[in-house]
This record gives C-alpha cells, structure tokens and sequence, in this order.
C-alpha cells in the first residue's frame, strides 16, 4: 500500500469473498472499474466490494449482482479450471393475488437466467399466501393447473432448473380429506417435473402473543423423503421450511448422496431473528453440504409477516451469499471440489455410529469404559 501506485489507488485485497478468479475478474468487467496492475486479481480499485454488490440500491455484505441487463459470459480460460457453476436464490413477499406473485417470481427468474444460473430457487408459498384457511384451500390447484403450467413454460423459456419451493397442491385425496399438500416441486429445462416431495413436519406452533400457526388444519403430511436430484450445480435434497428443525431428514439425504440441501421458507419473524441462521449453519456443518434457503420476506397480509434473509450456506458453515430486506436475488457458486476436500479432511459420515443411535442404554451404578 505504499507504494506511488497504490497511494494512486484505494485497492481492497480479494479475500474469501466467496468468488473464484473469474468470476471476480467478469463482475470487474461492467463495473467502471479496473484490477489494479499490481494486485492483479486481488484487488479492487476506488472502492471496496461491498459497494459493487448491489440490491434496490442497498449494499450487500457477501455475494450479490444486481447490475440491469448483465450476463457472466463465458471467459476463455487459457488452461484454467473451469467457471464453477452459478446458483439463485430468490426472496419475494407473496400475497393472496396469485397473478402478482407470479409477475414477481417470473421477473427474479429471467433476471437470474440472465445473469447465468443454472439453478434457480423460489421459496415456500411462491404461488400465494393465504389470509385465511378458506382462502388458501380455494386458491390451492392440483398439480396439473393452470397455474404451475406457466412456471413449467418458465423454465423453458428461461433454459433453468426451477426449485418450487412450497406448492399448494391439491393431490388425489382431496375430495376425501379436504386438505391439501405443501409440496416442492423441482423442474429441469425442458420443463420436466424430475422430482416432487412433500412436506413431512407441519408447522403446528402456538407461541403466545407471537405465533399462532395450525399448518395441519388444512394441509396432510407427506409420506417420504425423496432421493437427491442430480443437476447442472449437484445433487439437490429436497425439504422445505419446518422440516430445517428436524436433522434426521438432512443426514438422511446426505447419506443419499446430496451436496445442496435446500429449505425454501416463509418463517415468522419471531423464529427467524432467533433460529433462522444457526438452524441453517447447523445442517451445512453436520452434513457438509451446501444449504440453499430461498426466503419469503415482509407483509403478506395484516396478519402474516415473514422474516426473510435468503440465504446460501457453504460445507463448512460460512455464510456466502444473503439476502437483506425487501425482494431480490443472491448469487453463489458451487464449488463441489471444495465440497469433497472437506469430506475428506474430516469424514465424520465414516465416523458415524449408526449401531448406537436411536437407543440409549440404561445403565446402574459407575458407567463403563
């Protein structure tokens, strides 16, 4: 920094900000900018990166790209490895109004197809959210309607693998049970449904004063986890909000060969300041996957606020990408290799004692060795 160079320049050095080489040296290409000559890629000249990483306008800490009309194109390489593929996770505030959501979802799509990721995210309850029980069973519509079609034709027009994350679905059984499923939904280019699960853990919580919730008063629970997906970015498990409280249904599904665990969410506000993030550092940790949380955030109605805070956790539980307030889109790349090295590193899945859990010995007197 002392050099007549850098007394010319205000430089930022490039550390763990989450982006590979590439990657940085194209988010430098639109932005009137230039890597510093002596840093190389390592730096960041006039200002820090938190001010390139933009979302409505407001700075954001970790991995953003908002800038109108920007695709990362492809580089040429010159024997480097290749660019590690882009995921987005999107944050919206449905409402009962089912074609606004869907304007809202189809533009955070096509921008994030625009910016180049292969697999976007939307978050639980990406069709509505409904002020009543009543309102939400009427607005529900079976997997075949009209509705999820356009997100089908979304997807190939776009050329992106969809994660739906919370589906009111109407299944077989709705003229005898009356009640529906929460269901996500994961389509691939073509527009293909490749994989349906669920939710198995209701959200049933009376806190009072805070939360009152009866999500079983009209919706069934699922029956199954569903086998990890492989996509462009890895192999993808399935779950969605509630299900995040319960480990077993991680571990399972990384057992199964998952590297991205996704939780789409509307949590309340009271939950989520309070167990939103180290719920989702916790299930990166323990199973080494990436987590991937697509978020409903603010005002759905005059009686439901979410908490938002989309995010993307990487294996070893450092948060990599988020979203802050209001609705947008947070980008990250995943880097399977680094995946991998930490399994290897510490395979605590080749540690694990499944002879011992699930039952606890009772014992009399000093324990034994």
């Amino acid at each position: 920094m002392g050099s007549t160079r850098h007394k010319r320049h205000i430089c930022l050095v490039y550390f763990r900000s989450g982006l590979s080489p590439l990657t940085f040296r194209q988010l430098l290409s639109f932005f009137p900018f230039a890597p510093c000559n002596h840093c190389g890629l390592r730096a960041v000249v006039q200002k820090p990166l938190q001010t390139l990483c933009l979302a409505g306008g407001k700075p954001f800490a970790r991995i953003q790209s908002r800038a109108p009309g920007h695709r990362f194109k492809a580089m040429s390489t010159g024997g480097a490895a290749p660019l590690k593929p882009l995921i987005a996770v999107c944050q919206m505030t449905s409402t009962p109004d089912k074609a606004h959501n869907w304007a809202s979802c189809s533009q955070l799509v096509r921008e994030a197809a625009q910016r180049g990721a292969c697999v976007v995210f939307l978050p639980e309850a990406f069709d509505f959210i409904g002020s009543s029980v009543e309102e939400a069973l009427s607005l529900a519509e079976p997997l075949e309607g009209d509705h999820l079609q356009r997100y089908v034709g979304l997807a190939r027009e776009c050329g992106v693998w969809l994660s739906l994350g919370g589906f009111h679905e109407k299944g077989s059984d709705w003229e005898s049970t009356g009640r529906i499923y929460n269901c996500h939904l994961l389509l691939d280019p073509k527009g293909t449904q490749v994989s349906a699960y669920r939710k198995t853990h209701l959200f049933d919580v009376e806190m009072e004063g805070r939360v009152s919730l009866k999500e079983s008063a009209f919706t069934n629970p699922g029956s199954k986890i569903v086998a990890p997906v492989e996509t462009p970015a890895g192999k993808v498990g399935l779950a969605i909000c509630y299900d995040l409280r319960f480990p077993e249904i991680s571990i399972a599904l990384a057992r199964e060969g998952a590297e991205i665990l996704t939780y789409p969410s509307a949590f309340t506000v009271t939950t989520g300041s309070a167990h939103w993030e180290v719920l989702l550092r916790a299930r990166a940790v323990e199973t080494q996957c990436y987590v991937v949380a697509a978020a409903q955030t603010g005002k759905h109605h005059a009686s439901r606020t979410s908490y938002g805070h989309a995010m993307v956790v990487d294996p070893w539980g450092s948060v990599v990408a988020q979203c802050q307030e209001g609705p947008g889109v947070c980008y990250a790349e995943i880097d399977l290799a680094y995946l991998h090295r930490i399994r290897q590193e510490m395979p605590v899945f080749s540690h694990r004692r499944a002879d011992l859990y699930g039952q606890v010995a009772a014992q009399k007197g000093p324990p034994s060795p």
